[in-house]
């Protein structure tokens, strides 16, 4: 085995070290539009009560929608629509209708106005609470008002269970990777 080089920089130039991250659609709408973007940049920020936090440039219509409205979803898709992430994450609500260019089909929400993708395995329907500027994109914060998921694809302990899904991860440059159900391990909690 080749003896491994760790390279130590001032300057972090292309920021990638932090991938793979779940992808996910993140879904709006205002002024009578639905629109959808892909994105990596999200977690959840508190349990109780339930927060959650996505990452999006301010130049994306998405983002317009969001500040206009006040809402936002967040899809989680299984890597069988990995073709429908990279497809709208590499066009512009501004030009199409993603939905209908894609055949993007909508469930209904219950708390807020935003759509949310029918073939996710989990949404989270959000009401925007902050929304900040950091760098070259605003982090929004919302508080999530309603959870959509799919009680079958959760194991009783309430973790995603990968025999049933596999979610997206993406590695970056559209390069996109999911679990191995032989991967998973569960560790007890180790106290000191």
């Amino acid at each position: 085995m080749a003896k491994a080089v760790r390279i130590t920089s001032e300057e972090p130039g292309a920021f990638f070290q932090h991938r793979p991250v779940v992808a996910t659609i993140v879904t709006a709408h205002a002024r009578g539009m639905d629109n959808a973007l892909a994105i990596g940049l999200h977690t959840l920020i508190s349990h109780n009560p339930p927060i959650c936090g996505i990452a999006v440039m301010p130049e994306r219509f998405t983002y317009e929608l969001i500040t206009e409205s006040k809402e936002f979803g967040v899809n989680f898709l299984s890597f069988e629509e990995v073709e429908l992430v990279c497809a709208v994450g590499s066009s512009t609500g501004r030009e199409i209708d993603k939905f209908q260019k894609f055949n993007i089909v909508k469930d209904k929400s219950v708390r807020t106005a935003v759509p949310i993708l029918k073939n996710a395995y989990a949404a989270y329907e959000c009401k925007l609470v902050d929304d900040r500027g950091y760098g070259n994109h605003r982090w929004l914060v919302g508080d999530i008002v309603a959870v959509h998921w799919l009680k079958e694809v959760y194991t009783p302990e309430n973790t995603l269970d990968l025999d049933k899904v596999s979610p997206i991860l993406f590695l970056g440059r559209n390069v996109y990777l999911t679990t191995s159900k032989d991967s998973a391990r569960s560790i007890g909690r180790i106290v000191h």
